[in-house]
C-alpha cells in the first residue's frame, strides 16, 4: 500500500536523496546538475522561506522506498499546494490519491494541486513528454517516461522549448539586417562588481512583466540572488542583458551557456566542471532563458536590440545552437514578439523542440 513518510531525520534525508539516483543512474540522459537548489530548498535555506512552507516526504510502497517529493505552500501563490521534486519508481498504483489526501490534511484552506511546481518558475517546473533519450538543457527539467502516467487522469498545462541553429542570426550579422542602435536605448551588460544591484533590477523586471502569467508568484531579489552567486564563476557579464531608456532600465534578456554539456550522468557541477568551461571544448548550446520588457516600450524596437547583442555574443563564442524555453502554451501570446523575430530570422516557422507538463487538480 502506498503511503507517505515524513523526512525528519537527516538518515530519512540521506534516504530521499538517495531516490534520485536509484530512479537515473542507468539513464544515461539523466542529469543532476540542479542538486544544489533542490539542497537549498528541501533544508529550507532560502529566503523564499520567508514567505513559504515545505513539507518533505518519502513514498513508501509497504516498507519499500518508491520515491520522493515536498509539498510547498507560498502565501505568494497562494491557491496553490506545490508538489515539487516528485520523484517515483514505475509501476505505483493509484500514486496521486495519498498525495492529496496530504495536502488537504495540511493545507486546508488550499483550492488547488499542481504536480510539478517547484517553488517558483526560476527554480523549476514540470516532466519531460518527449526526447527522452536526450540530455536535458541547463535549467530544464529531465524525467522519466513513466510519470506523466502517474497523472493522466489530471488537467495538464503544457510547456515547449525550441531550439535553433545559430548561423542565420551570423547571416543577418553580416548583413547588416539586425537593429544596433536606437535613438535614446542604450544596452549594457551584468556588472558582477555590482551584483545585489544588478539583480534587484532583474527580479523587479521579472515581478512587474509575468504577474499574468499562469502559475507566477512573485519572489524577492535575495531569492534570485542565491540563485546567480554560486555561479558568478560560471557565468559572464554578458549573458545578463539589460536595455535602457534615458538611463532607465526597462527590459533584460537572460541566456547563458547549456552547462549540462560540461557533466555526465547524474554528477552536479563542481571545480572539475568550472575547469573544463574554462579551458576545455567549447559549449555549443547556449540556452535563451527569458526576455522582458516594460509594456510601453515592447514596440519600440528594444527586443531586436537586444538580440542583436545576444547574437553578437553567441558569434564571438562559438555557439552553433539557441534553445528557448520553457514557455507555457497559455502564455504564447506573451512571448509571440520575440518568436516572430526569431522566425523572421530564420525564414520559417519554429516547431516545439521538447514538451513539458504540469499536472492540476482541485482539492
Amino acid at each position: 500500500m502506498i503511503h507517505l513518510q515524513r523526512v525528519e531525520s537527516s538518515r530519512d534525508f540521506k534516504e530521499f536523496n538517495r531516490v534520485f539516483s536509484s530512479i537515473y543512474e542507468n539513464i544515461p540522459a539523466a542529469r543532476n546538475t540542479e542538486d544544489s537548489i533542490v539542497g537549498m530548498l528541501t533544508k529550507k535555506k532560502s529566503a523564499f522561506f520567508n514567505h513559504a512552507k515545505i513539507f518533505n516526504f518519502l513514498i513508501r510502497d509497504g516498507s519499500y522506498t518508491a520515491g520522493r517529493l515536498s509539498l510547498i505552500h507560498d502565501r505568494n501563490l497562494p491557491q496553490y499546494v506545490q508538489v515539487a521534486f516528485f520523484e517515483a519508481h514505475w509501476g505505483l498504483p493509484n500514486l496521486t490519491e495519498p498525495v492529496i489526501h496530504k495536502a488537504k490534511l495540511l493545507f486546508p484552506e488550499c483550492k488547488k494541486i499542481v504536480f510539478g511546481l517547484c517553488g517558483h518558475l526560476n527554480y523549476a517546473a514540470g516532466f519531460l513528454e518527449d526526447n527522452f533519450d536526450k540530455p536535458p538543457l541547463f535549467g530544464l527539467p529531465y524525467s522519466p517516461p513513466w510519470y506523466p502516467d502517474y497523472f493522466k487522469d489530471l488537467k495538464k498545462q503544457k510547456m515547449v522549448s525550441f531550439r535553433f541553429d545559430n548561423s542565420a542570426f551570423y547571416n543577418l550579422l553580416d548583413a547588416g539586417k539586425m537593429t544596433d542602435s536606437i535613438k535614446d536605448f542604450r544596452i549594457r551588460h551584468l556588472e558582477k562588481k555590482h551584483l545585489r544591484r544588478d539583480v534587484k533590477l532583474y527580479t523587479y523586471l521579472n515581478n512587474i512583466n509575468f504577474r499574468d502569467h499562469i502559475y507566477w508568484s512573485d519572489r524577492t531579489w535575495e531569492e534570485d540572488y542565491e540563485l546567480f552567486h554560486p555561479f558568478r564563476f560560471f557565468i559572464k557579464e554578458q549573458n545578463l542583458i539589460f536595455a535602457e531608456y534615458k538611463g532607465e532600465v526597462i527590459g533584460f534578456l537572460l541566456w547563458y551557456p547549456d552547462f549540462n554539456e560540461l557533466a555526465t550522468g547524474i554528477e552536479d557541477l563542481g571545480p572539475k566542471h568550472l575547469m573544463k568551461f574554462k579551458f576545455g571544448p567549447k559549449i555549443k548550446t547556449a540556452r535563451f532563458t527569458e526576455i522582458a520588457v516594460k509594456k510601453e516600450f515592447r514596440r519600440t524596437g528594444v527586443v531586436e536590440l537586444m538580440v542583436t547583442d545576444l547574437a553578437k555574443s553567441l558569434r564571438r563564442d562559438g555557439f552553433k545552437f539557441t534553445e528557448g524555453g520553457f514557455i507555457f502554451e497559455e502564455n504564447s501570446a506573451s512571448i509571440g514578439m520575440t518568436l516572430r523575430l526569431l522566425e523572421n530570422a530564420f525564414g520559417k516557422k519554429l516547431e516545439p523542440y521538447r514538451r513539458y507538463a504540469v499536472f492540476e487538480e482541485g482539492l
